[in-house]
């Protein structure tokens, strides 16, 4: 594997999910504080081991859904900036 493929899908998945989390929060990011836009962040870098790895094997045992994968996984990290920004 190229060793640099790991680190492309770190940052797509990242903009995936940003994208996300803007679109869905449009108000709440707009009247947000640099602090609770931070929170938001944290909670999606928290999860993002565990929602990688779970991509990774997803993605190996059955490659076919790769793609759908990949967007799970960026709605997954979407959730918890979500959850934080909404105080869910």
């Amino acid at each position: 594997m190229n060793p640099h493929i790991p680190d492309l899908l770190a940052t797509k998945l990242a903009e995936a999910a940003l994208t996300v989390l803007v679109r869905t929060c449009r108000k709440e990011v707009a009247a947000a504080s640099r602090d609770e836009l931070e929170a938001a962040c944290a909670a999606m870098r928290a999860k993002a081991r565990p929602v990688i790895d779970r991509l990774f094997d997803d993605a190996r045992a059955a490659p076919w859904v790769g793609e759908m994968a990949f967007h799970a996984a960026a709605l997954e990290l979407a959730q918890a900036g979500i959850s934080v920004l909404r105080k869910v």
